[in-house]
């Protein structure tokens, strides 16, 4: 569905705009009450509170887990009237946005260059950090708050307010890097979003949460699930694929010949070289794959 837009809004922009905007309802910092936060952060110096990982390596709370900015994007071809989808990327370990997403893996520019009608929306998790926490995502509902702060703010960027309930009638494709499963499981299942988020990607991401995705793609099958492999998530990948096809699940093994990602479509696939994970995002099994993932969404397209 799409709302109709505000008569004075411009359905286009002259150019694309890119943000890096404060967020409330980030994935942290966590609530300094909650149980989650209490449960997590097993360090103490003085007033700081950190987290002591397995290695001996402790992440301070004001310095890691205290980022509340979010890297939005939306090309000069995003166009109003036509059917629309907003991409929700998660990072994985060691990443900052400006550094990383925007700049290393150049998300806004693999969104600009697709044939897709999408906005980006990709939230700061631990910053800098080899950790998975999703933050507020963990909570009931807390990834539809997260959303809904966006479709403002995505209003705001595009330059008229009145767009917000435009924004927050989109649905979702949801894009996790390696680390980033932990919080696109949690996401999908305790968001309170099932009905909007349309796809799942993982991106050499099948780390866990194994239980969650499958649930999430056997509760509707209009959804569609891409999940490519390297050698570290290669085992799980393969699990995967047995236990949806022992459900009567139809797993694909490639994307050849695939021109239209169709509603229900599974893929399980080999992401090439083994020793490619870094650079994965920018460089996959084709140059700037989510360019390629993205022109393969017919029903969302810039130009007809």
């Amino acid at each position: 569905m799409v709302l109709a837009v505000a008569g004075t809004a411009h359905a286009q922009l002259r150019a694309g705009k890119t943000s890096i905007s404060e967020f409330v309802t980030s994935p942290f910092p966590l609530d300094g009450s909650s149980a989650a936060a209490s449960e997590y952060f097993n360090e103490v110096d003085g007033t700081k509170r950190g987290r002591k990982t397995a290695t001996g390596r402790v992440y301070w709370e004001n310095e890691t887990y205290n980022d509340q900015r979010v890297l939005l994007h939306i090309p000069a071809k995003f166009d109003m009237k036509k059917p629309a989808v907003i991409v929700v990327y998660f990072h994985g370990h060691g990443a900052i946005l400006e550094r990383d997403i925007r700049d290393r893996q150049q998300l806004p520019e693999q969104i600009s260059s697709s044939a897709a009608n999408a906005v980006l929306v990709a939230p700061q998790f631990a910053v800098n950090a080899a950790d998975s926490n999703p933050g507020r995502f963990a909570e009931s509902g807390g990834f539809t708050r997260f959303l809904n702060e966006a479709a403002t703010h995505l209003s705001i960027l595009h330059g008229d307010q009145r767009t917000v309930r435009y924004f927050q009638s989109l649905p979702v494709i949801l894009v996790s890097y390696s680390g980033g499963y932990r919080a696109a499981a949690l996401a999908i299942t305790r968001g309170d979003s099932e009905k909007r988020v349309k796809g799942v990607v993982l991106l050499d991401s099948l780390y866990g949460e194994m239980e969650n995705f499958e649930k999430w793609i056997t509760a509707d099958r209009k959804r569609f699930f891409i999940s490519t492999y390297l050698g570290s998530t290669k085992a799980r990948n393969l699990e995967l694929m047995r236990q949806l096809k022992e459900r009567g699940v139809p797993v694909k093994s490639s994307l050849e010949g695939m021109r239209r990602l169709q509603p229900g479509t599974v893929v399980v696939m080999s992401g090439g070289n083994e020793e490619n994970h870094r650079d994965y995002v920018q460089d996959g099994w084709i140059a700037n794959p989510i360019t390629d993932l993205l022109n393969r969404l017919r029903d969302f397209r810039a130009a007809r």
